[in-house]
């Protein structure tokens, strides 16, 4: 059965959703979680343009960068994405899960691979934001990318299971935040 299970989180409001299916999951099972977030520009509260690049930012000409503005926003990014991991690992441990928890700066697909490879995951758990067409042309997807490139199993739940879980834990009185 899964004994090591990744979950693929990200600062969207389906993270609550994905969490609590992990969470029931690794009780199931006896299992233990590896919670991986990766700060990248592909995330909707990302300070990183799309464009962004780890190797450099790119902006028009004519525009001005205020750099000391931009890394204070990194700053609380980065803060804020950690401090919601130590969150959810705090619950899961106080639930009886051995918990632990990675914050990896790269591309998302590929640091939930790398992380699923060196932990010796049996399973990763992730979510899917449904975007299609266009979108998912132009933006990617996180959750194809890993379906297909993981060391392991992959279960991708989709966004509106996701939000209806999220709302039912809330509704339950167990805050996820």
């Amino acid at each position: 059965m899964y004994r090591k299970i990744l979950v693929a989180l990200d600062n969207s409001p389906t993270s609550d959703g994905l969490f609590a299916h992990a969470l029931e999951l690794a009780q199931a099972t006896g299992g233990e979680l590896l919670l991986v977030h990766s700060l990248s520009g592909q995330e909707d509260s990302s300070p990183l343009p799309m464009s962004a690049t780890l190797d450099g930012i790119y902006w028009a000409p004519g525009t001005e960068l205020d750099l000391e503005a931009w890394r204070q926003e990194w700053r609380r990014y980065e803060t804020n994405s950690l401090e919601r991991l130590r969150n959810y690992a705090a619950i899961a441990n106080t639930a009886g899960v051995s918990t632990k928890f990675r914050q990896l700066i790269s591309n998302p697909a590929t640091a939930i691979c790398k992380a699923a490879q060196e932990w010796g995951a049996d399973l990763i758990l992730i979510g899917t934001r449904g975007r299609t067409g266009l979108s998912e042309l132009v933006l990617g997807s996180v959750s194809n990318h890993v379906m297909h490139r993981a060391p392991c199993s992959v279960l991708v739940m989709k966004a509106t299971a996701l939000h209806e879980a999220g709302a039912a834990g809330s509704a339950a009185g167990s805050s996820l935040r």
